[in-house]
């Protein structure tokens, strides 16, 4: 690279990728583009393209073969893909789309703009269209959502020979790497699996029945995840054929996705508790859209803030006589509410993986209750303690003792159970159970403290 070339230093590359993916592009050389792309990791690819400027990614992309883009594409979290598919011209997308595997297809067409999906998919061959589209139907946590459908189906009345032909030809459009083959019956129903080495170790001349495995573990389209991931667990298998009700295959689900989609839902789960709502969250999204989803959740809880903070003024004359009361207040309020986001946690991870159902709401609380006291007990005679040697007044370390004791029990209690009885009335628990928990484990706080030390008002001022 001569000193004439504009193009970044080597050092500059390294830590400033997304100048060198430029300076590439803007040569139109798509490939020495596709080399630099692939010399990226996914993360840096990332990092490169949430740099650069709509016009900038348009080039790199158009620059790219589809398949290469669309190899780019799968590497990236959904919501920049996303954005990076609505802003190119509906030719490219739709060349780029039509490369991409069946699920990520469908994952990407249903996040997609509704004006962009339908643009997209009427550049698409209608049959690809429509497989999209059924596809896109599925909710994402199901086997209908989770699977693909590149998977090669043989006759149990074929030979090995045919087969291994038809494998060879099929080599571009199929994933082989699952290293099953599936088999129908004539009617099209799903009635044998076929392991690769079997196929490859046989005669030319036997049939397939013959050395099939007959009468494999399938899946409907509406299996959910749990019930996926407990049968990848218990059988050890790398991916599940899926049929449709008369059981004929429709696609396959592999052990990854499964996987891969927990991963997923377990960080949604974070976000929501955090007041990410509205799915992922991306710098390089809209600020307007970025301020909406955010503001969904704090609006809401501002007004929840506001009713526990009126409690306080319930209590106005308490706080004023008791003025060191104020010290204590956000500390048994934070405490209290890091206790039950503690259990709240446990119960949403639980219900994710099925250990606990609605109904079990009492042996969660049982087992809550017994940590509420013990912990509650702990934490009530530190800061207790603390209070009696900051003021030297026993009575005022006994009242905020006692608060935190009484709310940490109150705080476990309401946050095991939040989860199961949200959960109960079909409502999301990552959502809605902090803003709860915090609302109430405030109000029970502020009312223990200020209530018992009205009631111990005379010894606190005496």
């Amino acid at each position: 690279m001569t000193q004439a070339d504009n193009s970044p230093t080597i050092e500059e590359a390294d830590t400033r990728p997304w100048e060198q993916l430029e300076a590439i592009a803007e040569t139109r050389d798509a490939e020495r583009l596709e080399a630099y792309v692939e010399s990226l990791t996914a993360g840096e690819a990332a990092r490169a393209l949430a740099h650069m400027s709509e016009e900038e990614q348009n080039r790199v992309l158009e620059t790219l073969s589809p398949d290469d883009a669309a190899h780019l594409i799968e590497a990236l979290p959904m919501a920049q893909a996303v954005d990076l598919i609505e802003h190119l011209p509906v030719s490219v997308a739709a060349a780029i789309v039509h490369e991409l595997d069946s699920d990520t297809q469908a994952d990407l067409v249903g996040e997609l703009d509704e004006e962009d999906a339908r643009a997209i998919l009427a550049a698409l061959d209608p049959q690809e269209a429509r497989e999209i589209r059924e596809l896109a139907d599925y909710d994402e946590d199901v086997a209908g959502g989770l699977m693909i459908t590149e998977v090669s189906v043989v006759s149990a009345a074929d030979t090995v020979a045919s087969v291994v032909d038809q494998l060879r030809r099929q080599a571009d459009e199929y994933d082989l790497e699952i290293q099953y083959v599936f088999v129908a019956d004539g009617d099209g129903r799903l009635c044998g699996v076929l392991r690769i080495r079997d196929l490859l170790f046989s005669p030319g001349e036997r049939l397939i029945c013959d050395i099939m495995i007959p009468k494999p573990v399938a899946v409907g389209a509406q299996t959910d995840l749990l019930a996926l991931n407990d049968i990848f667990d218990r059988k050890g298998f790398l991916a599940l054929p899926v049929v449709n009700g008369e059981g004929a295959l429709i696609g396959l689900v592999t052990r990854s996705s499964v996987r891969l989609a927990l991963v997923d839902k377990v960080e949604s789960d974070h976000r929501k508790s955090q007041g990410i709502v509205g799915g992922e969250e991306l710098r390089t999204m809209p600020l307007l859209e970025r301020s909406k989803r955010r503001l969904s959740w704090l609006s809401v809880n501002i007004l929840l803030n506001i009713a526990a903070a009126s409690v306080i003024a319930l209590f106005e004359e308490t706080l004023t006589a008791v003025i060191a009361l104020a010290f204590f207040l956000p500390i048994i309020s934070d405490m209290s509410g890091c206790s039950g986001n503690q259990a709240v946690a446990v119960s949403i991870r639980e219900l994710t993986l099925g250990l606990v159902k609605p109904q079990d709401l009492l042996f969660v609380w049982l087992k809550e209750i017994g940590i509420g006291v013990l912990n509650g007990a702990v934490l009530g005679a530190l800061i207790g303690v603390v209070a009696w040697i900051w003021k030297g007044n026993a009575a005022l370390g006994l009242v905020v003792g006692s608060a935190l004791a009484l709310n940490t029990m109150v705080a476990v209690s309401i946050g095991g159970a939040i989860p199961l009885i949200l959960k109960r009335f079909d409502q999301d628990p990552a959502l809605a159970s902090g803003p709860i928990l915090t609302t109430i484990t405030d109000i029970c706080g502020f009312f223990l403290v200020l209530g018992i030390a009205t009631l111990m008002l005379s010894r606190l001022t005496g």
